[in-house]
């Protein structure tokens, strides 16, 4: 985190606890009416609520872990760096106990409730950096296509060919005989010109 802004740690830090409780509101609103029961924030806010001797204890262990693997998707799209779940995940759930305990007004002495938040770290955790990893490791598209680079290719080869040309043309061996380029007979695999050597004898010029 050092090379991230402290403004913008705050914003998603307060973006991905907003986006974990909007979740879980979600979901155990839906949860109390299949249940038939009413919506309470003591559901939301109260560690007591979490308990192993009740149904609807269990109901919201299972809400809460099932919620911190949709806020998976807002790390994914808030963070989007692996190295940086670990401390995001942990710091939503200790603010989690610091709200808990302040609407309860006494720290947690649920073992049950202490255990669901160790699962649902672990679980958070374990998602969001492999979720991380898997889109860091995705290719990146510059776009472009492969026609332009062989029509550059082209462009290139053919300049080569006719600097070669100009030079060639020029070309003698030394005895009054002087090389030019014949017609192409027909493109190699390669693309490239396949062309003759042909001689032209000089005349000559002394009668």
């Amino acid at each position: 985190m050092a090379d991230t802004p402290p403004l913008k740690i705050l914003s998603q830090i307060a973006l991905l606890q907003l986006a974990y409780y909007m979740s879980a509101t979600v979901l155990i609103i839906f949860t109390v009416m299949v249940f038939g029961q009413q919506m309470h924030p003591d559901l939301l806010w109260s560690w007591r609520t979490v308990r192993g001797d009740t149904t609807v204890g269990w109901m919201l262990g299972l809400v809460w872990m099932l919620n911190s693997g949709i806020t998976v998707i807002a790390i994914l799209l808030l963070i989007s760096r692996s190295k940086l779940v670990l401390d995001f995940a942990l710091t939503l759930h200790g603010l989690h106990l610091l709200f808990t305990s302040l609407y309860t007004h006494a720290l947690p002495r649920n073992l049950l409730w202490w255990g669901l938040q160790a699962a649902s770290a672990g679980l958070m955790i374990s998602l969001g950096v492999w979720s991380c990893r898997w889109r860091e490791l995705q290719p990146m598209s510059f776009g472009g296509g492969g026609g332009s680079r062989t029509s550059a290719g082209a462009t290139a080869e053919e300049v080569a060919v006719g600097a070669d040309g100009g030079q060639d043309s020029n070309a003698g061996d030394g005895l009054g005989v002087t090389y030019g380029r014949g017609r192409g007979r027909g493109r190699g695999r390669d693309g490239g010109g396949d062309y003759e050597m042909v001689a032209i004898k000089e005349g000559d010029d002394h009668v």
